[in-house]
Formats: structure tokens, C-alpha cells, sequence
């Protein structure tokens, strides 16, 4: 039998990265939360995280996480229909992972009606949408949007649509450095705007045009941030097209090339034995959701 509280434990760690940061969150303090991991791995015979900073689940502590998230889902279902099981009366939390482009666009008019209707609070956990799967896979979240298909074993996958992603820079930046023959090729020599390690979108563009090899790049990890440089005439980068529709239309920002703009899937995964709650989600977002993002 689990003694939850010891999972409660970890699983606080893990979310709230770090030892110190999950004694608040529990209202405990930092030994006593300390003395729970300490109890959990002893009674496992193994590890359960490793120590570094922030923690780390180790295998099995991936699987006790997936295991919480679940149980945290499916209790909210029963709390539902007995209400006097629920002591804190405090609002059920969700943590999601997804990418910080649709966080900036579509994702808060998509999820707001769901979040109003249920008395539901989100934890955004920010990821790259090609590697955001990972979060599901260490047990950090409930859900998650990212650019892979394939699901994980014991969860589920929706593709919701593409987001489109256009080449933008500044006028002044073309004109300063784009304005040779042939301009394709000076794009490798012109410095891009990258949101994080993780991005492959610039290479994926450079790539369409027959291009390869290492380029400039400023490293920006803001989606808002990213939009200040390219306005800034500091680098060209891909944008949604969500995102940039007033810059477009007023002329701050134009295509780099016309025609080449990049269509990124994103697909909605969840636990399957994720309750009532995760279902009636992911049917909000596969009903609202086609309105921003693309066939």
C-alpha cells in the first residue's frame, strides 16, 4: 500500500524544483519534506531522485510521478461526486507543459472557458514543442502540447492543427544585410534570433532553401522578446503568424522571402486514466482550437 504522503513529497520536489520551495508548498519544513524522500527510498531500496539542481526523478521516481498525476486526476473526479471528501476546498491545479509561442497566442482563449467552468488553476510549464514530451515522461505534468505524434505508453494524442511560422525581419535589416545576389545565401552570414538550444525551425528554413553549415545567431528564450528583436533590425528568425499580425500589417516587419512559411504540427497528449477533468479539456481544445491554428 502507498503511503502518499511520501508521494506527495516527491512529487513537490520535482514541481516546485527543489527541497526548500516544496517545504512551502506543503507547509512543511525543508527535513521534514527531507526525511519523507529519505523514508520513500528506503522502503523502495533505491533512489528516487537524483540530487542535483534542480532534483531529478531517477526511473522508478518517473514512474511514482506518473503515478500521482493520476491519482491527483481521478481523485478530483470522485471529489466531484462527494463533495465532502474534499477537505483543503482549495481549486484543483493542472500542470501543463507547452511551447512559450503557443503560451503567447492561442492558448489562453482556448483553455479560459474550461478554467471558468471548473474552478481550475494551470501550472505552465514552459518547453520547446519538439522536446515538451519530456515533462510527461518524468511524471512533471498532466498534459502536454508538443510537435511529436506518438504518445506515451499509457497515454493519449490529438493532433490539434499547425501553427504557421513565417521568416520576418525588419526593412532596415533586409536593406542592411539581404539586399545582395544571390540574398539566400546571406542569410547564413546574417545573425538569426533563436529561442533556445532546442530550436530547429531556423535550420529547418535555411534547410527548404538549400542551405546548411553553421550560421549567426542571437539566443532568445521570449516569444516577446524575440518579436522586440527582430523590430529591433538585430537578426531575422521564424514568427507565428498569430503573433505578428499587427506588425505585419503595418509594415514593421516583412517576409524575408515570399512563400516559405513553416507549418509546425502540435498534438494535445494526456494520460489516458486522466478523469473526467482531462477529457472534458481536451474537448475544449479540439473544439476551439482550429480558429488559430491551421489544417
Amino acid at each position: 500500500m502507498f503511503d502518499y504522503k511520501l508521494l506527495v513529497a516527491l512529487a513537490a520536489v520535482v514541481e516546485q524544483s527543489g527541497f526548500d520551495r516544496a517545504a512551502q508548498a506543503l507547509g512543511l519544513s525543508q527535513s521534514a519534506v527531507s526525511q519523507r524522500i529519505k523514508l520513500l527510498e528506503a522502503r523502495l531500496g533505491q533512489p528516487v531522485l537524483l540530487r542535483a539542481a534542480p532534483p531529478q526523478p531517477t526511473e522508478v521516481g518517473r514512474r511514482l510521478l506518473n503515478h500521482v498525476q493520476q491519482v491527483r486526476l481521478l481523485e478530483r473526479d470522485l471529489q466531484g461526486q462527494v463533495p465532502e471528501l474534499d477537505e483543503s476546498r482549495l481549486p484543483e491545479r493542472l500542470r501543463i507543459a507547452l511551447n512559450a509561442d503557443s503560451l503567447s497566442t492561442w492558448w489562453a482563449e482556448a483553455v479560459a472557458p474550461f478554467c471558468t467552468a471548473h474552478g481550475v488553476v494551470l501550472d505552465h510549464v514552459l518547453e520547446d514543442q519538439a522536446v515538451g514530451l519530456k515533462r510527461m515522461r518524468a511524471g512533471e505534468v498532466a498534459a502536454c502540447v508538443c510537435a511529436v505524434e506518438r504518445p506515451l505508453a499509457g497515454a493519449r494524442s490529438q493532433f490539434l492543427g499547425a501553427m504557421r511560422y513565417r521568416a520576418l525581419a525588419s526593412p532596415a535589416f533586409i536593406a542592411r544585410h539581404l539586399s545582395g545576389d544571390p540574398p539566400t545565401e546571406a542569410l547564413l552570414r546574417a545573425p538569426a534570433i533563436v529561442f533556445g538550444p532546442d530550436d530547429q525551425l531556423q535550420h529547418r528554413y535555411l534547410a527548404s532553401l538549400g542551405l546548411s553549415g553553421a550560421f549567426s545567431h542571437h539566443l532568445c528564450p521570449s516569444s516577446e522578446g524575440f518579436v522586440r528583436l527582430l523590430q529591433s533590425d538585430l537578426g531575422w528568425g521564424l514568427v507565428p503568424e498569430l503573433q505578428v499580425r499587427g506588425e505585419l500589417a503595418s509594415g514593421a516587419l516583412v517576409d524575408v522571402f515570399r512563400g516559405n512559411p513553416i507549418d509546425v504540427p502540435l498534438y494535445w497528449h494526456h494520460w489516458r486514466n486522466g478523469g473526467e477533468l482531462l477529457a472534458e479539456l481536451t474537448q475544449q481544445l479540439t473544439r476551439s482550437v482550429r480558429q488559430w491554428l491551421v489544417d
